[in-house]
């Protein structure tokens, strides 16, 4: 069992939880993702490592309270345990100098790409940044990423901070005023899949990290699997990364839609449960 050592709400639905798992956190990179179990018998939830402290033997979670499962999870808090955490799972991302690296997150896609802003201004890149979010409230973790962005723009669906549009208006923004060598794009899936157009369009390498549905974690359940290429790819083991221009998001929406029904009918019996 793993104890949470601190916790904290970002916003109405999105909460921060640092765990200990010492062993992950001296192991995992940039791209890891963890599984973790509420208790006996709780659904197994992937979940991107935001941060770690390898001194204190802890990692970082950003979570977003959307069904059942991660209802259960809010309602944990510090000096609680979790039944279990699994990983480091995954691909960690592959980070090199490649020059202007654009990164850009929306909603809580902008914690699992944290880590990947620091590694490529480690590695000794220009890094800018763009965070969108519906509104004010909901932007995350802008302090952090200010901290290693070299340049950070911020985007609202309704103004409320920074400029007013969708986060492929910041990214644009960016595209016609500097060369980038490289995007990076995690969130929505419908976000990650216009980013990617925009990207094609001027001919920016772009990687995207998915967040299919996942069960095992281990790429023999096949839950999480998806297309690239035109080839079948398991998002658990042979991801989460991918070339985002070869994703067949499209399909990709359909698959994470296959149980909205059965997901929405736990949450409401979980809701009645608590009442």
């Amino acid at each position: 069992m793993n104890k949470i050592i601190r916790k904290e709400f970002l916003s109405e639905n999105v909460f921060r939880m640092e765990i200990e798992a010492p062993r992950i956190a001296q192991s995992r990179k940039a791209g890891h993702f963890v599984i973790v179990r509420t208790g006996e018998g709780g659904e197994r939830i992937p979940l991107t490592i935001a941060d770690a402290d390898t001194r204190a033997g802890t990692i970082t979670l950003i979570v977003q309270k959307v069904g059942c499962s991660s209802a259960k999870l809010s309602k944990l808090n510090e000096g609680d345990y979790v039944q279990d955490v699994v990983g480091p799972l995954g691909n960690a991302t592959h980070i090199e100098k490649a020059g202007t690296v654009l990164c850009a997150g929306g909603g809580v896609g902008v914690a699992p790409l944290f880590p990947i802003v620091q590694a490529f201004k480690r590695a000794g890149n220009r890094v800018v940044t763009v965070l969108a979010a519906r509104t004010a409230g909901l932007l995350l973790y802008e302090k952090e990423m200010k901290e290693f962005s070299d340049d950070l723009i911020l985007v609202t669906d309704d103004g409320s901070r920074g400029r007013k549009g969708l986060v492929t208006d910041g990214m644009e923004e960016v595209i016609l005023r500097e060369t980038v060598h490289q995007a990076v794009v995690i969130g929505p899936a419908v976000m990650m899949k216009y980013a990617a157009m925009l990207t094609r369009k001027y001919n920016i390498p772009t990687l995207a990290s998915l967040n299919t549905i996942m069960v095992d974690g281990t790429g023999m359940c096949g839950a999480c699997r998806c297309s690239v290429d035109g080839k079948t790819r398991f998002v658990c083991v042979d991801g989460p990364e991918f070339d985002a221009h070869q994703v067949d998001f499209d399909e990709m929406l359909r698959r994470m839609s296959a149980y909205r029904e059965e997901e929405e009918t736990a949450y409401r019996n979980y809701l009645i449960h608590e009442q």
